[in-house]
């Protein structure tokens, strides 16, 4: 098992954020956190990165415990964290940006970077200001795959991104799934969600309240109607 999360209990101040959620993803998997604004899911993401300590609970990656490392030995290990904003340094070049993220020894280079997403190489002298929406995602996702994740963690990567960006994030994203790099995807445009993952995980309130394979998943009106709401779906 690539991440066993286990009864974590996260706090912002004296709230109560995440209240014993416990969730999986195996080895070349992709495994989607949904739920509705403020549920819980980037908290979640960022105690497993160690962003939040979290109060209680346990936190396996490849079977050792990083519950309590801090961030950036957790991502020295492999657990890399896509944020919602991205995080793209606006001032410096897409190159300079990648270069950034280079882990030693990883196996990824700029020029396995520019050929999943040959728009970064039209744009590698450009600086991340000049970036659109999509480009800047496609920044992010780079900058990760440089510092060699086993983990990566995406929060809402196409999030108010066009119909045909999304589209080559998502066909990228089989790629990487392919190439054996498991997966954790916030995400509420459950079109793709469906189209990526093996399996679904509900959080609401900051627990877990629902978890099933994809075909379940697909047709379980029930469960996308009550813990999603009808805007999710749609």
């Amino acid at each position: 098992m690539m991440l066993k999360v286990q009864e974590i209990h996260s706090y912002y101040g004296k709230s109560h954020v995440i209240q014993g959620v416990s969730i999986e993803v195996g080895q070349g998997e992709l495994v989607t956190l949904l739920g509705r604004n403020g549920a819980g899911k980037s908290t979640t993401l960022k105690s497993i990165a160690g962003l939040i300590a979290p109060a209680s609970g346990t936190v396996l990656f490849k079977g050792q415990d990083i519950t309590h490392l801090p961030a950036y030995r957790i991502a020295g290990r492999g657990v890399c964290l896509v944020p919602e904003h991205r995080g793209i340094f606006r001032l410096l070049t897409v190159e300079e940006n990648l270069n950034l993220g280079r882990k030693k020894g990883s196996p990824w280079s700029l020029q396995d970077i520019y050929k999943i997403f040959p728009r970064l190489y039209e744009r590698r002298r450009n600086g991340g200001a000049q970036l659109s929406g999509g480009e800047q995602q496609m920044l992010a996702i780079g900058r990760a795959l440089m510092n060699h994740p086993q983990l990566l963690m995406l929060d809402e990567p196409v999030e108010g991104l066009a119909p045909i960006i999304v589209e080559e994030i998502v066909a990228q994203l089989k790629l990487l799934k392919a190439q054996g790099i498991s997966i954790l995807l916030v995400e509420q445009n459950l079109e793709v969600c469906t189209q990526l993952a093996e399996r679904h995980y509900i959080i609401e309130g900051g627990k877990i309240v629902y978890s099933n394979d994809n075909a379940s998943f697909m047709h379980d009106t029930y469960a996308k109607d009550q813990y999603l709401g009808v805007g999710a779906v749609q």
